[in-house]
């Protein structure tokens, strides 16, 4: 996989989880509620940094779907903390593909994103897994 290619790939899943975030805060319940727009804001923000990325490497950043199918229905709170813990895992295991392809700046920033997202799902979850975003895992 390209630098390019892991780069696209990680906006994709940015996309998704953006599009995943409102449905988790909005079924996650009043306890929930500030880690569903604190995840939120932080993948807008992850977002926006790798259509910046994509640009200055000379492509096209992919653009959002309309909508997304769910893994699961999400028909109230519990459904929505599961729904959040598997957005984040999705997300640390195209950084982990993107710290694989990549080096320097762009790795150092992948890494820091793989152990945010690691953070955010351990939250969501309540426990976190030894190796987070390896395809084993996922």
């Amino acid at each position: 996989m390209s630098v390019l290619e892991a780069v696209q790939a990680a906006l994709a899943a940015e996309h998704a989880a953006v599009y995943g975030y409102g449905v988790v805060g909005g079924r996650a319940g009043a306890a929930r509620r500030t880690d569903a727009a604190a995840g939120l804001a932080a993948h807008r923000a992850r977002r926006d940094a790798l259509e910046r990325t994509v640009r200055d490497l000379g492509g096209t950043p992919v653009a959002s779907a309309p909508a997304y199918a769910l893994p699961f229905p999400v028909p109230d709170a519990a459904g929505a903390v599961r729904l959040g813990a598997e957005l984040e895992d999705r997300v640390a295991g195209v950084y982990a593909d993107l710290v694989r392809a990549a080096g320097g700046a762009l790795r150092r920033e992948a890494a820091v994103a793989l152990r945010e997202a690691a953070v955010r799902s351990a939250r969501w979850r309540g426990g976190g897994v030894a190796f987070p975003g390896l395809a084993e895992r996922r």
